[in-house]
């Protein structure tokens, strides 16, 4: 298949992948020419960013699992945020989980196949006494499960913090950029765009590895999109969540409905052409944009999240991994075993028709593009129990 576009060199997609395999460095002209590739060509350029992905990471989804251990009540107001300051998004809002609770969430996640959990609090960033509460929380889900990485997600460190987390046993930091530095005082006025990159800077010279990602459909312009991109691997990020905007009522961007399914597996697949070494986790968002192409995403990102997030539900756990093996991957860690009959933990979710985000508990059919986020009400500061 030739590539008719005047920005790209390159004859095939194919080409273009052997060429990034060889030492090639993608430009920006040819991310922007890959990202208006057509409906009808996009899964060839699925299967050409896929043999960057199984060439780095073989046949193998890493399982990551959230505890929100804070929710709600952020200073902050990021426009896509259901815990922004003002935000009338009807969200679980609690303080601080006691760490022994944090540890029995996390041991939920890493019993339905998690190798990483991610330990997230809102708010702009920590006081010394959080970090030494979350520390804490480290230290016994190491002793307990010394074989699974730990990555915290605290907001904007302050000088010190990123190494009292290092010390406690964190093996990673996640904060993401989100969207391009020339969008994102429209995003937010509350921090800086530096602000972020500064602390990913600080969390990798800590030691730590460096996770940070994306928020897509924000209304971003191609290029905007690119520049973050670009900002992403120029930062030396090991790990990069691409989430799709979860429009959330009583949020700013509420309504707001962007992208398509190819279209979300054409940014995918410009993410791993540009780092193509890099974890690439489809994240919030991918059951709702996505859809019934979950598992093709899975030819060119490596990762996902397994189970619910911060403030909504996600697809069925059993749902995810059935979802992994039917396509043929396997869950990092787990090679040997049959991750698809997961742990059953109780009750995970109503029978609402769908095991997917798109469809709220009241309603028996997705619609394509119309449906809320629905909102968590299991799991973390909650006595339900968790879809894990």
């Amino acid at each position: 298949m030739s590539i008719t576009n005047q920005r790209l060199e390159f004859s095939t997609f194919a080409e273009l992948s052997d060429s990034i395999l060889k030492g090639h460095r993608l430009t920006a002209d040819e991310a922007l020419a890959l990202l208006e590739t057509s409906d009808a060509d996009t899964l060839k350029l699925v299967s050409a960013a896929g043999t960057l992905r199984r060439q780095f990471f073989g046949n193998t989804v890493k399982v990551n699992y959230l505890v929100n251990l804070k929710s709600g009540l952020c200073p902050e107001d990021c426009t896509y945020c259901s815990q922004r300051l003002g935000s009338k998004a009807e969200i679980l809002k609690y303080t601080w989980l006691k760490p022994e609770e944090a540890v029995h969430q996390a041991g939920l996640g890493i019993a339905g196949g998690a190798t990483r959990v991610c330990m997230v609090a809102s708010g702009k960033g920590p006081t010394d006494r959080d970090v030494d509460r979350v520390a804490t929380m480290i230290e016994t889900l190491k002793d307990q499960h010394p074989d699974v990485e730990v990555c915290a997600c605290l907001g904007i460190l302050k000088d010190g913090q990123a190494q009292r987390l290092k010390e406690a046993g964190a093996d990673a930091y996640n904060h993401n950029l989100n969207t391009a530095e020339s969008l994102y005082p429209e995003i937010c006025s509350t921090h800086s765009f530096d602000e972020r990159v500064s602390t990913v800077q600080q969390a990798k010279s800590s030691g730590l590895s460096p996770c940070s990602g994306l928020i897509v459909g924000m209304g971003e312009t191609p290029e905007q999109l690119v520049e973050a991109i670009f900002a992403l691997r120029d930062l030396g990020a090991d790990s990069i969540p691409v989430n799709f905007l979860m429009p959330f009522d009583g949020t700013p961007l509420q309504g707001t409905w962007n992208l398509t399914p190819l279209a979300c597996l054409r940014i995918l697949a410009v993410v791993r052409m540009a780092c193509p070494e890099t974890e690439l986790r489809m994240a919030g968002g991918r059951e709702m944009h996505l859809r019934s192409l979950q598992s093709t995403a899975l030819e060119v990102a490596n990762s996902l999240f397994l189970g619910d997030y911060l403030t909504s539900e996600g697809q069925d756990a059993k749902a995810d991994l059935a979802m992994i093996a039917d396509a043929g991957f396997v869950v990092l860690g787990a090679e040997n075993r049959d991750t698809t009959a997961a742990p059953d933990q109780g009750e995970t979710a109503p029978d609402t028709g769908c095991s997917g985000s798109c469809c709220s508990t009241a309603n028996t059919a997705c619609s394509s593009q119309s449906e809320e986020p629905a909102l968590r009400r299991r799991g973390a500061g909650t006595q339900e129990t968790p879809n894990a």
